[in-house]
């Protein structure tokens, strides 16, 4: 059978359950499918289509339906001229932010003791900015949204949150790891505490955790780091109380992914089970409405499906976008962003998270007494672990890679996320991890002075080069420093130091924050994809104030002497390993 029809016939047994009867992202007819949906969205009246479906509405959802079907009926072909719907917007609904009244965390004070860590004078003061800028971004939902869920598209939490920033109003659940971390360095327990609180509500309701605090986001998670969550907040308040009410919440999320987004794979006669991303649910993202449609232009009705359903699993991911999800009709990785299949890969990262909670669950039974259970997941974590090593490791490489389903290889192109494993110390050979520092020193990736870019390839999407993320610095930095070589907890310093270094200068230059950086450039934020680069922002102030609270002692935020005399043999070595 020639192999592309073979690739083809695979790819169709992956979708065999796609089909019409898919649900939309949420069951709201105004703000996850229907007629004002998409005639205020197509008629693009604002510049994010993420605005809209913010708004609250004026009246019930029936009376603001029955309206929009009254004005639709008079209009030719039932479209609604753009300063009608304009006019329509006014009468029906809110601009949005109506949801939240302004909260400043309590727990907030002036000198949390991290702060005297930091020997370098400036980079101490922009730290005391960072931790002065959790005031700014503290958000309470209303209790009117309790009251009357059906005029607003906001999810109601009963704790006040910490938020990333920009368009993202709401909670976001993997940005809230950092987030968490940093209030916790900023010795704000209870603003943490409340926030993991909401996350356990959220599981107890939906029985995962959704993308974010919308009800266009219930259909869809995030990776999944509530677990990591707790035991961050357990390593620094020893609350065994709070740890025994979490863990069936914590279990139960677990089993939604084991059960929702697992998948088995027979590799040489030996069957394994690794995770994926995966959303089967229709329609275009309702916050990303005219992004989806157009993507599809020109598709049959169930590829423009499989292709939502992929840019959901995206969004899933945390990565949306990137060329790491690309899989053209070849199955290879290659291809734009209508290629995303992201269902159809097995990531590296994922199962080092998921190997990680594994370990942490059965940490956390051990804590509390249950010898039993917690061998069940030490187990689970064994089970992994020969999974990861049968199908993602690359011994040739020494790394990780991500596995794609339809041809059962791996995708061999860089990115930080190959080394997840040595983050979640998920290996069974000590000179694995070491053979991961090589494979990262050749790889090309530690070339560029402001951080280790998301991939080598320029692909116009967010999650690729120039752009650099404070999750993917932080995972690498903490997966390096804890090897025992002198050589990778040089590195991870090494990284450290350029990374605070282009946030500070960008911060001096901005005086903010920002969601994402450039590698390239003396300090700047990132580009690219589908909104403009926001500022804020949560999970970097909270990446920021863990490398400053780790490498205080050390960390410089002065000039090119100390920077160049660090880069100057990571340059070297890659260069002469390329060679």
């Amino acid at each position: 059978m020639h192999k592309s029809l073979f690739l083809c016939l695979s790819t169709v047994a992956l979708y065999a359950r796609v089909n019409a009867a898919l649900p939309p992202p949420c069951d709201s007819e105004i703000y996850c499918t229907g007629p004002i949906l998409h005639q205020v969205q197509t008629a693009k009246l604002f510049d994010d289509d993420k605005y809209f479906v913010d708004m609250k509405l004026r009246e019930t959802p029936d009376v603001v339906l029955s309206a929009f079907r009254n004005l639709s009926n008079e209009s030719p072909n039932n479209t609604v001229p753009p300063a009608e719907l304009q006019e329509f917007l006014s009468n029906y609904f809110e601009k949005p932010g109506a949801e939240f009244e302004s909260w400043t965390p309590p727990d907030w004070h002036t000198k949390p003791k991290f702060l005297g860590g930091i020997a370098d004078q400036q980079l101490r003061n922009w730290a005391a900015k960072i931790h002065n800028l959790w005031k700014s971004l503290g958000r309470k939902i209303r209790t009117g949204v309790k009251d009357h869920p059906e005029l607003y598209s906001q999810i109601y939490t009963p704790h006040p949150v910490v938020v990333p920033g920009g368009r993202f109003r709401e909670l976001y659940y993997w940005d809230s790891y950092w987030v968490i971390n940093g209030l916790l360095l900023s010795e704000m327990t209870d603003t943490a505490h409340g926030m993991i609180q909401n996350f356990l509500y959220l599981v107890n309701r939906y029985g995962f955790i959704p993308n974010g605090g919308r009800i266009y986001y219930e259909r869809r998670s995030q990776p999944p780091f509530l677990t990591l969550m707790v035991e961050s907040y357990y390593r620094a308040t020893m609350d065994k109380e709070f740890l025994r009410a979490a863990l069936p919440a914590l279990e139960q999320e677990y089993r939604f992914w084991m059960q929702n987004r697992s998948v088995a794979v027979t590799l040489n006669g030996a069957e394994h089970v690794l995770n994926r991303y995966h959303v089967q649910v229709g329609s275009p993202r309702p916050e990303s409405y005219t992004d989806d449609l157009e993507l599809a232009e020109g598709l049959t009705e169930d590829r423009k499906e499989q292709l939502w359903m992929e840019l959901k699993a995206g969004a899933e991911s945390g990565w949306d976008f990137t060329s790491r999800w690309y899989v053209d009709r070849d199955g290879h990785n290659n291809g734009t962003l209508g290629d995303t299949r992201t269902s159809q890969i097995l990531p590296t990262d994922l199962n080092a998270l998921l190997c990680l909670t594994e370990k942490t669950l059965a940490s956390f039974h051990r804590i509390l007494g249950d010898g039993d259970s917690a061998a069940q997941y030490d187990q689970a974590a064994a089970r992994r672990l020969e999974a990861i090593e049968s199908l993602l490791w690359d011994a040739e490489r020494g790394a990780w890679f991500d596995f794609n389903l339809v041809t059962h290889s791996k995708h061999f192109e860089f990115y930080p996320s190959n080394l997840a494993p040595v983050w979640a110390q998920c290996y069974s050979g000590p000179e694995m991890g070491e053979r991961a520092v090589q494979y990262l020193k050749s790889s090309g990736a530690l070339q560029f002075p402001n951080g280790v870019p998301t991939s080598l390839r320029e692909s116009g999407q967010q999650w690729d080069y120039p752009n650099a993320w404070p999750p993917l610095q932080h995972m690498l930095i903490e997966g390096l420093s804890k090897l025992p070589s002198e050589d990778a907890k040089q590195l991870a310093f090494d990284l450290a130091q350029r990374w605070i270094k282009t946030n500070w200068l960008a911060y001096m230059k901005y005086e903010a924050m920002f969601e994402k950086y450039d590698v390239n450039g003396d300090g700047k934020p990132g580009g690219g994809g589908e909104y403009e680069v926001q500022l804020g922002f949560g999970w970097t102030n909270g990446v920021a104030l863990q490398l400053l609270d780790q490498y205080g002692a050390t960390l410089t935020s002065g000039g090119s002497r100390v920077l160049s005399g660090l880069l100057l043999p990571l340059v070297i070595s890659a260069t002469v390993m390329l060679q």
